[in-house]
């Protein structure tokens, strides 16, 4: 054990931790750990243009990589501007942990300059926060962090640290000498509930996967061994929007997304199976619509490290706590150990069905030799990059949904995209994190002009720290998903649903430093999306897209997944309002 400062002990923790990167933007309050890290370099230190863009480019860095992510923020504003990120991280479980400076101890609770009551404002959207007003207890406070974080279902942490703590000495104590007895979550899974999955597959006529981010969490084994049953089984897999990569888009049985903008195919076989296996989601609402109606006829299995998460929403049969990646690999075994028995005949005949509902073709839309629909722009996306190295983040809104459904992903951790909280401005600072832990990658922001210009100011970190990420904004001069539903369910009336200062892309990225590129021709925008992906640095893509086009499949809230509206039919028969997409 060695004597140190408080500040040196933050740094030589996340050092031992192993922490290669953090995400920061220094103040007041945390200038005794920045001359630290100005002494030193093992660990990069990233720094934003806002607190926000932080926590963000910490989650696209931990959701690519598998680990935590790191952000450095002063007291005060630097710590309630985090507060956006650290819910969308903890309403998606990814792993970070958040340093905040706070004043001096002796001024706390004295409304002193910066002062703010983080650890209170931060109780509700952290996995769980500490003041750490001990030096000696400020190391094993860092270590348990990152336990938390990482362990069980992930999620944010945040440590608050007042600065007269980072100025005094204490005893810096290693990780392997921490123990953390209080949280020690279950990963293995009771085999006698095992047991009984198994045989409800081996029974099932209709089965289903329904998977989760929760697959992706547990690692590439999981993924792994999903496919492998899946596949072995014959058994039908779809995805949450977090989940998408967790089994590949050119697996035999891949559906594409569940949900409220999700695939005919996908939701049609939710609602009409006979078992549905939870795999690591958590029936939320954008996925389950009218939970009275949720694949009424199905036995029900929920997979989840997270034993609140079971029967939280939708009470179920079945509930098997444990890590993804232990069930499925015991669950695959005790499969194989009994004959790798099924009811072949009958998933035969289902399959069969859900080619039929397939044949509906829901995504298809009318296409235009004028103007840019945002469908063929994804189309041509994916078409250009899919053999490449390539990760996509997104931001908020109709744009995030036609990438989800247009996109396709073969591997786990190659979409990142705000799920639970839905955070606009989420997509660029996201990008700029993923594209610094994998600088040799193709890193795509799939943006609308409303959200990306909500943390727009990056463009400045990506400038700074090299970091050649694509911005494919696709600009229909609306706030697509609000237009929508006010022509849909609020009479046409487009209450603030539109800018009329927009500012012109390619010079505002010219401004930056970055390259500009605008394409509204359809003819032209494969030779824009080669430039794009050809420029060596970073590039804002002005895709100008059609301004009304409706995004479907779509489930009205309140209703069923047999319920969806596929086109200008179905929208004329529900609301006597008019379509842009037709099936």
């Amino acid at each position: 054990m060695t004597r140190m400062s408080g500040a040196k002990m933050v740094v030589q923790a996340l050092k031992d931790q192993g922490v290669e990167v953090v995400f920061g933007y220094p103040g007041g309050a945390v200038l005794p750990i920045y001359d630290e890290i100005f002494q030193q370099s093992d660990i990069r230190h990233v720094l934003v243009r806002h607190e926000q863009g932080a926590v963000h480019m910490a989650e696209g860095y931990a959701r690519s990589t598998g680990k935590p992510g790191v952000v450095l923020v002063t007291s005060g504003p630097g710590a309630t501007n985090a507060v956006t990120g650290l819910t969308d991280a903890l309403l998606d479980s990814i792993p970070l942990v958040v340093l905040s400076g706070q004043v001096p101890t002796f001024l706390i609770g004295t409304d002193g300059f910066q002062e703010a009551d983080t650890v209170g404002i931060t109780r509700p959207c952290t996995k769980h926060n500490w003041l750490v007003k001990d030096t000696d207890r400020l190391a094993a406070t860092i270590h348990e962090g990152f336990h938390v974080a990482t362990k069980g279902r992930p999620g944010p942490v945040l440590i608050d640290i007042p600065k007269d703590v980072q100025f005094a000495t204490g005893t810096y104590v290693a990780p392997d000498a921490i123990r953390v007895p209080h949280y020690q979550p279950r990963t293995a899974p009771d085999m006698d509930a095992v047991t009984r999955m198994v045989e409800m597959i081996e029974t099932a006529e209709r089965p289903v996967f329904y998977t989760g981010g929760g697959v992706i969490n547990s690692g590439p084994e999981a993924s792994r061994l999903l496919r492998e049953i899946a596949d072995a089984a014959g058994i039908p897999v779809t995805s949450t929007l977090m989940g998408l990569g967790a089994y590949p888009a050119s697996g035999k049985g891949w559906l594409g997304m569940l949900g409220m903008h999700g695939l005919y195919e996908a939701n049609m076989a939710m609602h009409g199976c006979d078992l549905m296996l939870n795999i690591g989601a958590r029936f939320d609402d954008r996925i389950t619509g009218r939970v009275a109606d949720f694949s009424p006829r199905s036995a029900k299995v929920h997979v989840d490290i997270d034993p609140s998460s079971i029967n939280k929403i939708v009470r179920v049969d079945l509930g098997v706590v444990g890590d993804v990646g232990a069930v499925l690999e015991a669950a695959l075994r005790l499969w194989t150990e009994r004959g790798r028995r099924l009811n072949r005949e009958a998933i035969a005949r289902w399959n069969a069905q859900i080619d039929e509902w397939r044949a509906v073709r829901c995504l298809r839309y009318r296409p235009s030799t004028t103007t840019i629909k945002p469908q063929y722009a994804l189309e041509r996306l994916e078409a250009l990059t899919k053999d490449m190295d390539r990760y996509i983040t997104t931001e908020v809104g109709q744009h995030q949904m036609w990438a989800a459904q247009f996109l396709g992903f073969e591997a786990p951790n190659r979409w990142m995209t705000s799920g639970g909280l839905g955070t606009m401005g989420y997509g660029l600072p996201a990008s700029i994190g993923v594209q610094i832990a994998h600088p040799d990658a193709l890193v795509i922001n799939v943006a609308g002009e409303a959200s990306w210009l909500m943390n727009m100011q990056e463009m400045g970190t990506a400038m700074q720290f090299r970091a050649p990420v694509k911005q494919f904004i696709m600009n229909n001069e609306r706030l697509g998903m609000v237009r929508q539903w006010q022509e849909l369910l609020h009479g046409e009336r487009y209450s603030h649903s539109w800018s009329e200062s927009l500012p012109d892309f390619v010079k505002l990225a010219e401004a930056f430093g970055a390259k500009g590129i605008r394409c509204h021709d359809p003819a032209d925008l494969d030779d824009a999306i080669m430039e794009m992906i050809r420029y060596d640095g970073p590039v804002i893509f002005d895709c100008l897209v059609e301004k009304h086009e409706n995004c479907f499949p779509m489930i009205p809230s309140g209703k069923a997944h047999n319920e969806m509206m596929l086109g200008d039919a179905d929208v004329e028969a529900a609301f006597g309002g008019k379509g842009s997409a037709l099936v």
